[in-house]
């Protein structure tokens, strides 16, 4: 797509990689967009302010406290003039800044009073990079909503190899760009995702569980939180990254995922259960481990008992004005008929039915074949779509519904 009549700053730090920044300019300009660039002093050491002032057509920002007494809050408005900032290289001391506040330099200034998106580069030798504070930085900061470009992996400045490099133009260029063109029209609202399996203990080791992933539910709650919406994630055990502006709560139990969502789903306008919750729990859970013994030489019998059903207590409770309950529904056989009984003894708006054993649709993997049941009688069959795609999808029924209801 074109960037023409955008408007990105362009933050450049002390990386060798800023060397780079130049090309970027360039081709943020012949994309269409108007380039301001700001420089840490340490970026100075890589490349001068004049090549990027005469690539960007615009004088480059260097110090705090200019000589022009009359631009003493540059940097406000700055910021309220760009559409989208962009830090590439971003250095591991400027992340650090970042991610704690730190308003020292031009750079770091600007970055703090910006209401637009924010974008991350981070571009440094690998054990800076792998390094515990570093990473601990990375973290915090995609947590408020920034966008974190992944190092590329390659031989390095030092000599090592490893993740660090910064990414190539085209990479840096998409992800500016999708930061301008993903819809935001979820502010405002708030969001409850439950995601993955639920472990059922039947003693200190072992557990009754499933195969799901996860990837439906955080695809959902990455959806949510890049439209906008304040998101919490109820989580089973799952081996996946937190998505970007996302609160998390971890649990493992139906009954623990059970209590987590009553306690929060008060005040959402959305809920999507997505977590493949189990439906039995062991009666008794012992309290040492099941060992072989004479006694279960022959087999050991469990007496399961009914694990509490979170979509339909949840959909006999009364909720925020207008609250939207999204339910899904895995199914291997008759698979309209027990998901249209779902939808109708639930109490949920619509229904997400899913069969695993369809290819494409499979535990664990990245794609779904999904079909939309709604309280009208609706069947929407949607096919073969990546799980993102779907979310949003699923994001888009349920906004629907919600303005429908409450207006706006």
């Amino acid at each position: 797509m074109s960037l023409a009549g955008r408007h990105i700053l362009l933050g450049v730090t002390g990386s060798i990689a800023a060397y780079k920044s130049a090309m970027l300019v360039r081709e943020l300009v012949k994309a269409g967009a108007e380039v301001r660039v700001v420089m840490t002093p340490s970026a100075c050491e890589f490349i001068t302010p004049l090549t990027l002032a005469t690539l960007s057509q615009s004088d480059v920002v260097l110090d705090m406290f200019p000589a022009d007494r009359s631009k003493g809050t540059w940097h406000i408005h700055l910021a309220l003039w760009a559409d989208a900032m962009l830090i590439a290289p971003a250095s591991a001391n400027t992340i650090a800044k970042l991610a704690h506040g730190f308003a020292d330099n031009a750079l770091s200034s600007l970055a703090l009073a910006l209401r637009c998106p924010l974008v991350l580069a981070p571009a440094m030798d690998t054990d800076m990079f792998v390094h515990p504070a570093t990473q601990d930085n990375v973290r915090i900061l995609a947590g408020r909503g920034v966008t974190i470009v992944e190092p590329g992996a390659g031989e390095l400045a030092s000599g090592l190899s490893g993740p660090g490099r910064l990414p190539e133009l085209p990479v840096l260029i998409g992800a500016v760009e999708k930061v301008l063109t993903t819809k935001r029209d979820l502010e405002g609202r708030s969001v409850l995702v439950t995601a993955g399996p639920t472990y059922e203990a039947l003693d200190p080791v072992r557990f009754i569980g499933n195969r799901s992933s996860g990837k439906m539910g955080y695809a959902l709650a990455a959806a949510a939180a890049e439209r906008g919406a304040k998101v919490l994630l109820v989580s089973g055990p799952t081996v996946l990254a937190t998505p970007a502006g996302v609160r998390r709560m971890d649990v493992e139990s139906a009954q623990s995922m059970h209590d987590a969502v009553m306690e929060q789903a008060g005040t959402v306008d959305i809920a999507i259960l997505a977590a493949a919750v189990a439906d039995f729990a062991a009666e008794h859970v012992a309290e040492t481990k099941i060992k072989k013994s004479d006694d279960n030489a022959d087999g050991l019998t469990l007496r399961l008992r009914r694990t509490p059903d979170i979509l339909r207590t949840l959909g006999q409770r009364s909720g925020k004005a207008g609250r939207v309950l999204v339910g899904f529904a895995l199914e291997t056989d008759r698979e309209i008929e027990n998901a249209r009984r779902k939808l109708e003894e639930k109490g949920a708006d619509f229904i997400v039915l899913n069969n695993p054993r369809i290819e494409g649709a499979a535990f664990g993997g990245d794609t779904n074949v999904a079909t939309l049941l709604t309280r009208d009688g609706t069947v929407e069959e949607l096919g073969l779509l990546d799980k993102k795609r779907l979310a949003h999808i699923i994001l888009d029924r349920a906004l629907a519904l919600h303005t429908e209801r409450v207006g706006g």
